[in-house]
């Protein structure tokens, strides 16, 4: 099973769309600043996820999240 999510930094007022299989450790992460073009926007919160089958779709879907935009996504919600 994979997790694809989005990511929201109140510092930056950005997004950030992923994928993982264990999304509570990638969060842990990502606020840890172990990704490091991500740090400026830490503290980053969940805003979203959904879990797909395989890895062939959560890229699919995460492709297609980044392309329509993530706050584009979340406002058709």
């Amino acid at each position: 099973m994979y997790t694809v999510y989005i990511l929201y930094s109140s510092t930056t007022q950005k997004y950030y769309v992923g994928q993982t299989q264990n999304l509570e450790n990638r969060l842990i992460e990502h606020n840890a600043g172990e990704t490091k073009s991500l740090r400026t926007g830490m503290p980053w919160s969940l805003v979203w996820h959904t879990i797909v089958s395989t890895r062939q779709e959560s890229m699919a879907l995460e492709k297609k999240l980044k392309n329509i935009g993530a706050s584009r996504f979340l406002a058709s919600r």
